[in-house]
């Protein structure tokens, strides 16, 4: 394995050794974001929901008690959309007062929930880059292949080997092959990455509008 690796540094040139490079920095940036997806608890959603639903039915202690064992995103902002409409609830305001401090509110928890998927959205954006890069990449050192190998060719003059010739060309395109080699599964991290953010997005702006228009709660005390 390890003459494998050595001989397709020796055989590609510089251009396979920045690709490996490249290949160990992306590889480091997916498992840091699944580590930081998987502690996030994106996309699980379950006990969440059942809060919320306790939440438009009524049970609004008891459905922010049963978030308190929840550590995933959602959960913490749901917690604290609830909380905070609860110490409304306890304060004597008037009705367009209260319409006032929980549409703020309301605005705050958005800011909040945006500022942790930009967090977790991070360094999608250079896998990207090397999802686009990579294959250029590739390409390029083909290119400076097939240069190298067409100048000894012409060298060589009628005197060339076909085998050579031919030998030269399979170098050259061994770069291409690196490069989609490195772009292709990277690619895939992130269409995956990026399609859990957007149900992450999407789930969290359905959660936090069942709260939020649930109605004020009974027991708030008129003013």
């Amino acid at each position: 394995m390890v003459e494998t690796s050595s001989s397709l540094l020796e055989l590609g040139g510089p251009v396979v050794l920045i690709l490996l490079a490249i290949s160990v920095a992306a590889l480091a940036v997916i498992l840091a974001k699944t580590v930081q997806f998987s502690t996030a608890r994106v996309g699980r959603h379950g006990l969440v929901r059942q809060a919320v639903t306790q939440w438009r039915s009524g049970e609004r202690t008891k459905a922010a008690q049963n978030l308190l064992k929840d550590r995933s995103l959602s959960g913490a902002l749901v917690r604290s959309a609830m909380d905070a409409i609860q110490m409304l609830d306890q304060q004597p305001l008037s009705s367009q007062v209260r319409d006032i401090r929980e549409e703020r509110l309301r605005e705050e928890i958005s800011a909040r929930a945006a500022d942790r998927l930009f967090g977790l959205a991070s360094w999608l954006k250079a896998l990207d880059l090397v999802t686009q890069i990579s294959p250029l990449l590739g390409l390029f050192g083909t290119v400076l292949g097939m240069i190298e190998t067409f100048q000894t060719l012409q060298e060589s003059g009628a005197s060339a080997n076909p085998a050579t010739l031919a030998g030269g060309i399979w170098v050259a395109l061994l770069t291409t092959a690196c490069g989609l080699a490195v772009a292709m599964p990277v690619s895939i991290a992130v269409t995956w990455f990026e399609t859990r953010l957007e149900k992450e997005r999407a789930a969290l702006e359905v959660l936090l509008t069942g709260v939020f228009t649930a109605g004020a709660s009974s027991s708030q005390p008129s003013a």
